[in-house]
């Protein structure tokens, strides 16, 4: 019994937010029922479902009826400014804010800026801090902060760079939150 108890304080630990997996084990249908449409969305556009899930979890904590302080909306708290992207962009002509709280469109939505983000710095060795510094902060903020893009940055220097605490802490805690789920191997 003891150490079944030593190994769940172990997994917690390495999960980076002891109180999110306590959670999750006890609650897992909230943090699991988005799982099949995450991952149909992210093969969709191109993109690992466990970043995807990562980003749904720093975001919303899985709550689809989410409202950010800023007005973003749903899982993955998409911005009004990046809903009308996407729409315009996919040519979806009757799109109105609050469809972002239904999951398959803010996922759709969100999703696609993420992508977006990650083919913008595609020619970093690592584009994925880069990207997700751009999706919660924005590209004239990444540019920046990675010196405008005249050289490659190293991703330490680029963090260390983000004079936005939040989003040094946004990033740093969606990677760990990826790594956990690669590490777990499923989702």
């Amino acid at each position: 019994m003891l150490a079944l108890a030593a190994a769940f304080a172990y997994f917690v630990l390495l999960s980076g937010d002891p109180i999110y997996t306590f959670y999750e084990w006890m609650s897992p249908a909230r943090f699991q029922q988005y799982d099949r449409l995450i991952r149909a969305v992210a093969v969709e556009h191109q993109l690992d479902p466990m970043l995807v899930k990562a980003v749904v979890w720093r975001e919303s904590r899985f709550d689809p009826k989410k409202y950010g302080s800023h007005g973003e909306r749903g899982l993955m708290q998409v911005s009004e400014k990046a809903a009308n992207e996407w729409a315009r962009e996919n040519k979806i002509a009757a799109f109105y804010i609050d469809q972002l709280f239904d999951p398959k469109t803010n996922l759709e939505a969100g999703t696609w800026y993420l992508h977006r983000a990650v083919e913008h710095w595609k020619h970093e060795p690592d584009p994925l801090p880069f990207a997700l510094a751009e999706y919660n902060a924005g590209a004239s903020r990444v540019q920046r902060w990675s010196g405008n893009g005249a050289t490659d940055i190293p991703v330490k220097k680029f963090v260390q760079n983000i004079d936005f605490p939040a989003t040094r802490k946004y990033v740093e805690s969606i990677i760990d939150r990826y790594k956990f789920y690669q590490r777990r191997g499923r989702m």
